[in-house]
C-alpha cells in the first residue's frame, strides 16, 4: 500500500479512519508507532483526548468541520424521550446517503459513494438525487439509476453488494439493485467510529 496523506493521518489519529488504510500494513506501522511513543497518548488532556475524537468521527466521514458541527448542533437541539444526543448524533451521520451508499457496499469507499451520488447514479424513491449529505429516512428506497446499471465499475460493485455483510438496519434486494433502511441505526448496529460523548463534550465545553 502506499504511504500518503491519507496513511500519515491515519496514524496521527491512532484508528485507520479511511477504508484503504485498513490494512495490515497499517495496523503493524501504528503499533510500532505507539511503541515509539511509549504506548500511547498518556499525557494528553481531557481536552486532547477530545479533540482527537471529534477528529476520528470527522475525518471518517470525510466532513469539514462547518458542516461536522452543524450535525452536533441538530443533534444537541433535538429532543427526545428514547434517543440521547449522541444517538442522535450516529443516526444523523448514518443516515447521510453517501455514507448509506457505502454501507450498502456500492461503494468500496465513502469518498467513492459521494461521487456516485454527486454524478446521479443513485435515486431514492425513484427520483435523482444528487445530494451526498441527503438526510436517507426508514420509508426510503435507495437504488441503482436504471442508465447506470450497466455501468462496469458499478455493476461489479453492485454484485458485491450481494455479498457484502450488511448493517442490521439496511436490507438490499439483489435481482431490484435496490436498497432500504428498515430502523434508525443505532450505536448497536453501528459501532461509532468515536466516543460520541467525548465528541459532544468538546463542542459544548
Amino acid at each position: 500500500m502506499k504511504t500518503g496523506p491519507r496513511f500519515k493521518i491515519a496514524k496521527r489519529l491512532g484508528v485507520s479512519v479511511f477504508e484503504k488504510a485498513q490494512s495490515q500494513k497499517f495496523a503493524i506501522s501504528a503499533e510500532r508507532s505507539a511503541k515509539r511513543k511509549g504506548g500511547g497518548r498518556r499525557g494528553a488532556s481531557e481536552y486532547g483526548k477530545q479533540m482527537l475524537e471529534k477528529q476520528k468521527v470527522r475525518v471518517t466521514y470525510g466532513l469539514p468541520e462547518r458542516q461536522f458541527r452543524n450535525y452536533v448542533r441538530k443533534a444537541l437541539a433535538i429532543h427526545s424521550a428514547t434517543l440521547m444526543p449522541h444517538e442522535h448524533l450516529h443516526a444523523l451521520l448514518e443516515l447521510r446517503l453517501d455514507n448509506v451508499v457505502y454501507r450498502l457496499g456500492l461503494a468500496t469507499t465513502r469518498r467513492g459513494a459521494r461521487q456516485m451520488v454527486a454524478h446521479g447514479h443513485i435515486v431514492v424513491n425513484g427520483k435523482r438525487v444528487r445530494v451526498p449529505s441527503y438526510q436517507v429516512r426508514t420509508t426510503d428506497r435507495i437504488a441503482v439509476r436504471g442508465a447506470s446499471k450497466t455501468h462496469g465499475v458499478l455493476a461489479n460493485f453492485a454484485l458485491r453488494a450481494a455479498e457484502r455483510s450488511l448493517p442490521r438496519w439496511l436490507s438490499w434486494d439483489v435481482g431490484a439493485m435496490e436498497g432500504a433502511v428498515t430502523q434508525v441505526p443505532s450505536t448497536e448496529s453501528a459501532e461509532p467510529a468515536g466516543d460520541l460523548h467525548a465528541v459532544l463534550s468538546f463542542y459544548t465545553r
